[in-house]
């Protein structure tokens, strides 16, 4: 075979008079990734070969034809029977000389009318929106069992940390709506997200347009678009999509780090708040007695993976001339492995949380031990008629005895704390009990027990 002939095995192989180096086609090559846009792609054509024969570009025959065999070809994909080929460069090209190989001439007519760079930007849209609706819908399963888990845990009492040092007294139920509240935000943008995902490409062809008589209209209605897009520049070199959704991820995926963090505390010795079920962890190959939290802890650590990505797609597209570059073979790995690790660690989540037992006792003896009813003894002076100043001077007095005597202020005598103020009576206990603490905060945001049931109502409300 001559190199010409070689050359002319790509589908752009024409002007070309040397065999690309067999180095550069493995190192230009995508199919060992992009293949998982198998469905997409064939999605994507099936659309493409209908609206041309609506307009007239192909017939009816060539068009049951070519969908017939793209058919075969998704067949013979998920069966195992179909060979990837480096040569062929990528999952486009892979799946088109099929088509050939499978009905003849006919498949050349396929690419009529559009080029890899609108058919890429157009199958990692339908990849995308795909797996928005999943992780939407893992994302939803979690929030569901947070909020059961905060209804059950309504009247828990735990301490409430500011610089991780003992603030206020709050209840769990409280402490697991607030990160409900972060997963609320976190699925408002992801749906947010997905309405610029849903825009179609397919049409701009290479970068200009086609003159074939297109109706792109037809096309992004059989693939379930909002609308096409507007400028066929941009509709091939645009990934603000891809970006955004990495943002997305990686404010997700900080969330559930912070969420991490606090379960690796809680189920540590010098914590104990929290027991998860063993099917959650894993011990030690020397140490007997350990049981580790493995999944809070790997779901930490890839937050630092997730953030990588993100700032991998912002540089790729940082310096891009309009309109299509090679440099954007470079953004499937990276929003691959988002989505992935994304999807894994909701999946780990939402079967994890509903499973969390709360050691109540431990709980409320740590809320005990860090006078966290400061706050509200100088609230009850205040309402006495001292100035909160003055109120704040006199119960700083007051926790500096009870450190020295080893008391928390609910443990002293009526006449250790009127030595500090002459204005505490003896309805001061009634507001130095953890239960009284977080009672009084029984408003729109706050931590009383009523008003975290009334906001687990309001939330599902939201989330259905």
């Amino acid at each position: 075979m001559t190199d010409q002939n070689k050359t002319s095995e790509k589908p752009w192989g024409g002007r070309f008079s040397e065999p690309t180096d067999a180095f550069v086609e493995r190192f230009t090559a995508s199919v060992g990734f992009d293949q998982r846009l198998y469905h997409h792609d064939i999605r994507g054509s099936i659309a493409h070969a209908t609206m041309l024969a609506e307009v007239g570009v192909l017939t009816a025959g060539e068009r049951d034809q070519i969908l017939e065999g793209l058919e075969a070809v998704r067949a013979d994909i998920e069966s195992g029977a179909f060979q990837w080929s480096v040569s062929l460069e990528d999952v486009h090209m892979n799946i088109e000389a099929r088509l050939t190989d499978r009905i003849g001439i006919t498949g050349k007519k396929l690419h009529t009318g559009r080029s890899r760079n609108d058919q890429v930007a157009t199958d990692i849209r339908l990849y995308l929106r795909d797996e928005i609706d999943a992780i939407a819908e893992e994302l939803t399963r979690l929030r569901s069992g947070l909020l059961t888990l905060a209804e059950r845990e309504a009247d828990t009492i735990m301490p409430g940390f500011t610089h991780l040092q003992t603030a206020q007294p709050v209840t769990f139920g409280h402490h697991l709506l607030a990160w409900a509240e972060m997963l609320e935000r976190d699925a408002e943008r992801l749906q947010d997200c997905r309405k610029r995902v849903n825009v179609m490409p397919l049409g701009a062809a290479a970068l200009a347009g086609t003159t074939y008589p297109i109706d792109r209209t037809i096309t992004a209605k059989l693939l379930g678009f909002d609308r096409p897009s507007e400028n066929s520049l941009d509709s091939v070199s645009d990934r603000d999509f891809a970006i955004e959704f990495c943002s997305f991820a990686a404010l997700l995926m900080t969330h559930l780090s912070r969420f991490s963090e606090e379960l690796v505390l809680w189920t540590s010795a010098q914590f104990d708040f929290i027991d998860l079920p063993d099917r959650f962890c894993t011990g030690s190959s020397i140490m007997p007695q350990k049981k580790n939290p493995d999944v809070p802890e790997l779901v930490r650590g890839k937050t630092g993976r997730v953030n990588g990505h993100l700032i991998s797609l912002l540089t790729l597209m940082k310096s891009q001339p309009l309109a299509y570059n090679k440099d954007n073979q470079e953004d499937k790995e990276p929003l691959f492995d988002t989505v992935d690790t994304v999807k894994g660690c909701l999946r780990a989540y939402a079967d994890m949380v509903p499973a969390i037992t709360p050691r109540a006792d431990n709980m409320r003896e740590a809320a005990r031990r860090g006078f966290s009813t400061a706050t509200d003894l100088a609230d009850y002076l205040v309402k006495k008629g001292v100035a909160f100043r003055d109120a704040h001077e006199i119960v700083g007095k007051a926790v500096a005895f009870g450190v020295a005597e080893k008391k928390d202020l609910s443990e002293m005598t009526l006449d250790e704390l009127r030595q500090f103020s002459d204005t505490i009576g003896a309805d001061v206990f009634d507001v130095l009990t953890l239960e009284g603490s977080v009672q009084a905060r029984n408003h729109l945001g706050g931590t009383a027990p009523e008003q975290v049931r009334s906001a687990v109502v309001r939330a599902r409300k939201r989330l259905g």
